[in-house]
């Protein structure tokens, strides 16, 4: 299998490539040229298996230059014993009847972004060696919170690797920054901006598609790639836990094989519900992908109207990591969309780029709105979200799981669509404390620090707050900078000497 790039189709690379390089030199993304097929054969086989051989046989349908034994090698080394905390890895949690969680944040960073940060690291020592085995290769990420602790977490210490993190400064929550700003290894670095993440996000893709900026590292033996969901190889291991919570559903009971899911997916960037939209193509029963934003809603208006506008008031909300106006993976969709058409795809892009919005031809429009559905929820109903579902269920979600849960129910309310349901839940509720403390219990974390709030949701639950973030209690941090958006080249100089 080959892959090209969403703004030029005459790219042909392979999947080491893709992945070694993170973006296509003119700012396209990397996509395959054709997307693997599943029979329900194959997937009642893959039923059988546990996660890791799930994850091998799908891994493998898209990875043709990695050997049967790399790609062994790479997923036990992502998901092995102790890695994760449960040995389901992403485990289902049945709600209600028709209404199951999927549990992505049983990793070492409490996030969902560790179901692929633990594995990317491998791959990317696999296809650097295959594309580039004379380059050190220089991790650069913007993160609106999770992606940063994991990515430097599955990257800390990787031999020829640099790790570079940039986050808004005040756009993610206190323990998150502390996660990130905290972080443990020899080729790690850290900074805040001043700004939101999409200003981290649009600055980050300038270093990496500056010609100057490559040729610097090129003399110095050095070369750029991303451990953020442009990177192909942040997106494929995603796919794997869509398929495996379908086996999962079929394994319980819950449907029968061949019977249609719902999933529903709360994102910003667009990856997470992107890779629910490749299972579908592969050939998992998928019926409806819903689209679930925060109040910066700017996803929901475009699946409503087929219209991409970013010029729009941005929010700072609870959950902070879908505080995003520009969804870089939404390009790829388009992509596939539209026939593969690159000259349209980039005239789209250029379009965002230059006047902030874009509209999609009736064509890619009809057919975004036969798979698609989307919804919003800002803070307060957020709030309400997680009491009600903690009332009625005693699950505790998180800020971000429980904007998928609103928009969720607030469709069944609409439609009336019974058709069983995977909601993907992104991290553990610890992560954001404060929000969800005074969800359950209306302004009692006045007056308190993070760790009072997390004493204080642990009394107010019964729920337990994961080792390694309690841990953090009294750690003090490496990383205290902050720039503006002009200078962050001049950090990844500064890091790299």
């Amino acid at each position: 299998m080959f892959y090209t790039s969403t703004r030029d189709r005459s790219i042909k690379v392979s999947s080491s490539q893709a992945i070694a390089h993170g973006i296509s030199a003119e700012g396209g993304l990397f996509v395959p040229e054709e997307i693997p097929q599943i029979s329900l054969d194959d997937i009642k086989r893959i039923a059988g298996l546990d996660y890791i051989g799930r994850a091998k046989e799908i891994l493998s349908l898209y990875l043709t230059d990695f050997t049967a034994d790399e790609i062994d090698t790479c997923v036990k080394g992502a998901y092995g014993e102790g890695k994760f905390s449960s040995e389901k890895i992403a485990p289902l949690h049945k709600l209600e009847k028709g209404t199951d969680i999927l549990e992505l944040w049983k990793g070492p960073t409490c996030a969902f972004k560790d179901m692929a940060l633990q594995l990317l690291p491998h791959l990317l020592t696999v296809a650097s060696s295959k594309s580039a085995p004379d380059k050190q290769i220089v991790i650069l990420v913007a993160t609106s919170g999770d992606t940063g602790k994991a990515a430097l977490e599955g990257f800390k210490d990787v031999k020829n690797t640099k790790i570079l993190v940039f986050y808004p400064n005040d756009g993610v929550s206190p323990m998150q920054k502390l996660q990130m700003t905290t972080q443990e290894g020899n080729n790690v670095g850290v900074c805040a901006i001043e700004g939101n993440f999409d200003d981290a996000q649009s600055g980050v893709k300038a270093i990496f598609t500056d010609k100057e900026v490559a040729k610097k590292l090129d003399e110095n033996g050095m070369m750029f790639s991303s451990a953020n969901s442009i990177n192909w190889g942040r997106l494929v291991p995603q796919v794997v836990y869509y398929v495996s919570a379908y086996c999962d559903m079929v394994n319980s009971g819950e449907i029968e094989l061949g019977e249609k899911m719902n999933v529903v997916v709360p994102t910003g960037n667009f990856g997470n519900i992107l890779a629910a939209y490749y299972a579908k193509e592969m050939g998992v029963p998928v019926n409806k992908l819903i689209c679930a934003s925060n109040a910066n809603n700017v996803l929901t208006d475009f699946l409503k109207t087929g219209t991409y506008n970013r010029k729009r008031d941005f929010y700072t909300t609870i959950s902070p990591s879908m505080d995003i106006l520009i969804s870089s993976n939404l390009e790829r969709l388009l992509f596939l969309l539209s026939g593969m058409d690159d000259g349209l795809t980039a005239d789209w892009m250029a379009q965002l780029s230059k006047n902030g919005c874009y509209k999609v031809n009736d064509e890619v429009f009809a057919k975004l709105n036969s798979m698609f559905e989307a919804g919003c929820c800002d803070d307060d109903g957020t709030k309400a979200c997680i009491a009600k579902t903690f009332g009625d269920y005693k699950y505790l979600c998180d800020t971000h799981t429980a904007v998928a849960v609103d928009v969720y129910n607030k469709y069944k309310a609409e439609t009336g669509d019974a058709t069983p349901t995977v909601i993907a839940s992104t991290a553990n509720p610890f992560k954001f404390s404060k929000a969800v403390l005074d969800a359950v219990r209306p302004g009692i974390s006045e007056g308190m620090d993070e760790f009072d709030m997390v004493l204080g949701l642990h009394v107010e639950t019964g729920e337990d707050c994961p080792p390694q973030l309690a841990n953090l209690k009294g750690k003090t941090p490496r990383f205290t900078g902050c720039c503006k958006k002009e200078d962050m080249e001049q950090v990844v100089f500064d890091m790299l000497k």
